[in-house]
């Protein structure tokens, strides 16, 4: 029955994650613009001080501000209206990307990160499938449609905004930054639907003693900490093959690749669909094993077999005009690249960065990996049309090299972080950091001590 309870944590994070989700809809399906996600780090320094729940709140204004212009701007006949709800579009959706994954993070039981973390997955993957849904010649896939399509984007907004008040905000944001005790209590009853939750303050209080600060660090002292050195390397190397893995240029150049591969036009838009289904379903075969399997294996397999696919594809279509078969196989390539990104890629770098990180660096984590992230991806957008002019079909052996190199980072520096403590997984990077972690072992064991507390009680009846 305690278990039951605890998976209560899940299913109320699911409307927030399926609302906060969809808003990246129209950045993905629709929208292609992610430069303007660089300004993210002044958005997001000022909204962090209004909480994660309160920063998710604000952040639908965005979303509705961007809906109104984008869907407005052929009445008005304004091209200023739709620049402008593109920019803002973005901006909303570069804060939820960081303050989301932050929030399930710190709110999902160390036994459920992982499958939590991969719902916002999920959610992401099913936005772009209703996006291509929606973009049916039949539905809003014409010139005389597109603003209801762009309109679109505020009914998870809306629903959001009546849902997300009744949640509890993280109660790891309210102990260790707040040092609002008795809201933490509340928060952890909600999320796990009993009343005793000492134990689990216990942890979150020694995690705090632990912490060589206590205030919310900056993205300088990040950068200049040596005891979080290769954890920032993880995050910002696991970012950049996210984006650089090759997955976007599939996704920006889809219609021109099933071009190319002979297929009619006409058939292009249904057959994208498969895409976004499987993509849906590698996402949820993912979260439903992520905890059993481990991030470390899925990420390393998404990496490795992503390389593999993206060789066949490259010999696929360079022999597509000889076989009138050959299309087949480079429309079989593109759907397991899609599935192997999805199984692991996909989705794991964010629960990554909420956990490789102590609670006072993480905001400062997760605007570097931001920035990364959206950098990267409109690096892949800008220059994957001149690679693709210059190298033709062996453009894509270049993601070849980065998904190899990724997967040999991840195998020889990533230690496995699934149900482990936030403490215990800063201390599985004392050696490659080159610190003791002697002294984090010390202080965690005396604040336990202090309350009476051993370790491994702790341990066993601690879900966070």
């Amino acid at each position: 029955m305690r278990q039951i309870l605890q998976y209560d944590a899940f299913l109320r994070g699911l409307t927030v994650i399926f609302c906060s989700s969809l808003q990246l809809l129209v950045l993905i399906h629709i929208q292609h613009i992610h430069f303007i996600h660089t300004f993210i780090l002044l958005f997001l320094t000022m909204m962090i001080i209004m909480c994660r729940k309160g920063t998710l709140l604000a952040n639908n204004a965005l979303a509705l501000i961007a809906a109104l212009l984008l869907a407005l701007g052929e009445m008005a006949g304004s091209f200023e209206m739709l620049i402008i709800g593109r920019f803002i579009i973005g901006m909303d959706s570069g804060v939820s990307l960081s303050v989301l994954p932050m929030y399930l993070g710190e709110i999902s039981p160390r036994h459920l990160r992982g499958s939590i973390g991969q719902v916002h997955s999920i959610f992401i993957c099913l936005g772009v499938f209703i996006g291509q849904v929606l973009g049916l010649p039949e539905i809003f896939g014409q010139e005389s449609r597109w603003n209801f399509l762009f309109g679109f984007l505020a009914l998870p907004a809306l629903l959001q905004l009546c849902v997300l008040p009744f949640l509890p905000e993280s109660p790891r944001f309210l102990l260790m930054e707040r040092r609002d005790e008795a809201g933490a209590e509340r928060a952890f009853q909600a999320f796990l639907g009993r009343s005793d939750v000492s134990r689990e303050l216990e942890e979150v209080h020694a995690e705090g003693r632990a912490q060589i600060t206590q205030r919310t660090a900056s993205v300088l002292e990040l950068v200049r900490k040596r005891s979080l050195r290769w954890q920032l390397i993880t995050v910002i190397v696991v970012m950049s093959c996210y984006q650089l893995c090759g997955l976007n240029a599939i996704w920006y150049y889809t219609n021109g690749i099933f071009l190319d591969a002979g297929f009619q036009p006409t058939l292009i838009p249904y057959i994208t669909l498969s895409t976004g289904g499987i993509e849906t379903l590698a996402a949820v075969v993912s979260g439903l094993v992520i905890e059993k399997v481990g991030r470390r294996p899925l990420l390393i397999f998404g990496f490795s077999a992503m390389a593999v696919f993206f060789s066949l594809l490259t010999v696929f279509l360079q022999y597509q005009d000889r076989f009138s078969w050959m299309p087949y196989l480079s429309f079989t390539s593109i759907l397991l690249l899609i599935a192997s990104f999805c199984s692991g890629p996909g989705g794991i770098p964010f629960v990554l960065t909420g956990e490789l990180f102590e609670q006072s660096y993480r905001p400062a984590a997760f605007m570097i990996a931001g920035t990364i992230n959206w950098l990267s991806n409109f690096a892949v957008g800008l220059l994957f049309p001149f690679i693709q002019e210059a190298l033709q079909t062996f453009a894509f052996l270049l993601f070849v090299v980065v998904c190899v190199c990724g997967a040999v980072f991840l195998l020889v520096v990533l230690p496995e972080t699934k149900n482990k403590t936030f403490v215990e997984i800063s201390q599985s990077f004392c050696k490659i950091n080159g610190v003791s972690d002697q002294t984090l072992e010390r202080e965690v064991k005396d604040a336990l001590d202090t309350n009476g507390l051993r370790s491994a009680e702790v341990e066993m009846e601690s879900c966070f």
